[in-house]
This record gives structure tokens, C-alpha cells and sequence, in this order.
């Protein structure tokens, strides 16, 4: 239809017209079929794109549990071998000698899996926490339990140290360093 007909017809050849005219135009030519293809074209990138953008979140989230690894990691060096006492320190001085205040913690400390086990001559439990940089020992034979500050753990060494009250006086606290190697 021209743009004559529409006058004749009594529609005034406004920009409405216009558009429907140049639709049905292009339409006629073809061009719609190029414009589908290009919408296909763009639906044809957009997936690879969604597909792109959750492999790199899938791999994202595979370096998440990276750190349950290394939290059983911990728990593994922890678990795996006897530990033996190499030296008990408070205030910086030896205390494992008899009626002194590391005594008890002389000799073997095994840690069981099942978070159960023995630390020289107390049997016990133990547990992780602070993102594994403190270990806690309970004992029916302490007091209370001892949470320690992991310094080091590795295969070959266990270091540990802690503040606790001091027997003599309460009011002040002793700093332990208990030291252990593998058996």
C-alpha cells in the first residue's frame, strides 16, 4: 500500500502509518527472515554464555571445598601418629617433673578420630575450633578443660600453648608450652 492510498481511504499519513508501512515492507523483502536468524544467532551466544558462566561458577565452588580439605588435613597430621611429650614448659621452665604442673601430661598423647584419647596419664576428649588454630582437652581428671592455641602442627611436631590459673595463686596465670614429637 502507498502512502496515496491510505490519504484516499481518509487515514492521514501520520508516523503510525509510516511504521506499519515500512513493517509490511520489509516483511515483503525478506529482511524478516534475517532478523529471526539474527535472533537465533543471539540465542546461540547467550547459551554459550550461561554454559561459560557455570563451568566458571561450578570451578568457583570446587576451590570452596578446598578448606574442608585442609580442615581435614589438620585433623589427619593430628590423628595419625602417637605423639610423645618432648618438653613441658610453664613460665618458660620445665614442669614435668613429679608434683610439678605438667606431670600428668608426661609421656604419650594419642588422638583417636572419633575426637576420644589419651594425653599422658589423662583420658579424655578432644575437639577443633577457631578455624583450627585452638584445641581444646577435657578431662574428668582437669579442673576444667584446656583449650590450647595451636602454634605449630605438622608431621614431625605438635606445639601448643595455653594460659591457665595458677595453682599457687589463683589470681595470677601460668603460660604453658607443651611440645610433642612423633613416637
Amino acid at each position: 500500500m502507498a502512502p496515496f492510498v491510505f490519504q484516499k481511504m481518509g487515514f492521514p499519513l501520520n508516523d503510525c502509518n509510516r511504521q506499519f508501512l515500512a513493517a509490511k515492507n520489509t516483511f515483503r523483502s525478506g529482511s524478516i527472515f534475517k532478523k529471526f536468524n539474527f535472533q537465533i544467532f543471539s540465542l546461540i551466544k547467550m547459551k554459550k554464555i550461561l554454559i561459560l558462566g557455570g563451568l566458571i561458577f561450578s570451578l568457583a565452588f570446587a576451590n570452596c571445598s578446598k578448606e574442608t580439605e585442609t580442615e581435614n588435613e589438620v585433623e589427619i597430621i593430628l590423628t595419625t601418629p602417637v605423639w610423645k611429650a618432648d618438653s613441658l614448659l610453664a613460665n618458660g621452665v620445665d614442669a614435668s617433673g613429679f608434683g610439678q604442673l605438667l606431670e600428668k601430661f608426661k609421656g604419650e598423647a594419642k588422638f583417636n578420630k572419633d575426637y576420644t584419647g589419651t594425653f599422658g596419664k589423662y583420658i579424655g576428649t578432644w575437639w577443633l575450633s577457631s578455624n583450627n588454630t585452638q584445641i581444646t582437652i577435657k578431662s574428668d581428671s582437669l579442673l576444667v578443660p584446656l583449650t590450647c592455641k595451636i602454634v605449630e602442627l605438622i608431621p614431625t611436631s605438635f606445639k601448643i600453648t595455653a594460659a591457665v590459673p595458677n595453682p599457687a595463686d589463683i589470681s595470677t596465670q601460668v603460660n604453658i608450652r607443651m611440645t610433642f614429637v612423633p613416637k
